[in-house]
C-alpha cells in the first residue's frame, strides 16, 4: 500500500492549512492531505507553488499562500483568505521550521537564538491564535504542531532548537486542555531524523550511524510524518488531544 493510498478519503470535504508546504515534511503532508480528499492551502515563503502544481497533477485541489509565520498580520490575512475562498477551515498543520548548525550554549548568538525562537515557537503560537478564534466560532477544529525528539530528550548542538520544540510541546498541551470542551483538538508530532532538505548537510557517515541506532533500521521519510499528521487532522482523532506522537522508528524507546 502506498503512502497516499493509506489516506484515501480520510479528509473528504475538509479544508486544511499547512505551513512549510514548500518542501520536506510540509510538502509530503500537503500531498497526503490532498490524497485524503482535503482542499489544501499550501503555505510557505518558497516552493509552495510547486507543491500546488504537484497536487493538481495528482487530481487534487490546492492553493498557494505566501506566509511569514513570524508575522501576526500575515497569519490573520492568510486565515481570512482561506475563509473567503472556501468558507471553512477545519485544520492547521504547523510544520514550518528552521535549525542551526551553530546552536550550542557558547556558539549560539543572541540574533540566532531570537530567530530560531521566532520561527520555531512564536510561529506556531501565532498560527494557533489565528485559527482557534475561527474554530471556536465554527464549533470544532484541529491543530497539529510539529516539534522534534530534540524537545523531549537531551541532544548536543541544538540548544535554541530544543528549547523551541520543547516549548511547542508544553504550549500545545496547555492549549489542548483549554479548548478541549469546545471540540478543538491540539496534538504534537515529534519526528526523529527525517530525510529532508533540513538535514541536507548531514554527512553520510552520521546518517549511517543514525540508521544503525534506530530499531526500525532506516532513516525516516517525510511521508512517515505526513501520515501521522493527516490522521490527526481527520475524524478518527476526535477524542485525542494534548498528546505527543513520537515518530522515530523506535529510537527514543531504547
Amino acid at each position: 500500500m502506498t503512502a497516499s493510498a493509506q489516506q484515501t478519503g480520510l479528509l473528504d470535504g475538509r479544508t486544511v492549512l499547512i505551513t512549510g508546504a514548500g518542501s520536506g515534511i510540509g510538502r509530503a503532508t500537503a500531498l497526503l492531505a490532498s490524497a485524503g480528499g482535503a482542499f489544501v492551502f499550501a503555505a510557505d515563503i518558497k516552493g509552495q507553488d510547486e507543491t500546488v502544481a504537484a497536487i493538481g497533477e495528482s487530481g487534487g485541489e490546492a492553493e498557494a499562500l505566501n506566509l511569514d509565520i513570524t508575522d501576526a498580520g500575515a497569519w490573520e490575512s492568510a486565515v481570512g483568505n482561506v475563509l473567503s475562498a472556501r468558507g471553512r477551515l477545519d485544520g492547521l498543520a504547523n510544520i514550518a521550521g528552521i535549525v542551526s548548525n551553530t546552536d550550542t550554549l557558547l556558539s549560539q548568538t543572541e540574533e540566532g537564538w531570537d530567530r530560531l525562537i521566532a520561527v520555531d515557537l512564536k510561529g506556531p503560537w501565532l498560527g494557533m491564535r489565528a485559527v482557534i478564534r475561527h474554530f471556536l466560532d465554527a464549533g470544532a477544529g484541529k491543530v497539529v504542531n510539529v516539534a522534534s525528539t530534540a524537545g523531549l530528550i537531551g541532544m548536543p548542538d541544538v540548544l535554541a532548537y530544543s528549547a523551541a520544540k520543547g516549548g511547542v510541546i508544553a504550549m500545545s498541551r496547555q492549549v489542548a486542555v483549554s479548548y478541549a470542551a469546545e471540540s478543538v483538538q491540539v496534538n504534537v508530532v515529534a519526528p526523529g531524523v527525517i530525510r529532508t532538505p533540513m538535514h541536507g548537510d548531514v554527512t553520510p557517515e552520521l546518517m549511517t550511524a543514525v540508521k544503525a541506532a534506530t530499531p526500525a533500521g532506516r532513516i525516516g521519510e517525510p511521508e512517515d510524518i505526513g501520515n501521522m499528521i493527516v490522521y490527526l487532522l481527520g475524524p478518527g482523532s476526535d477524542f485525542v488531544t494534548g498528546q505527543v506522537f513520537t515518530v522515530d522508528g523506535g529510537w527514543t524507546a531504547q
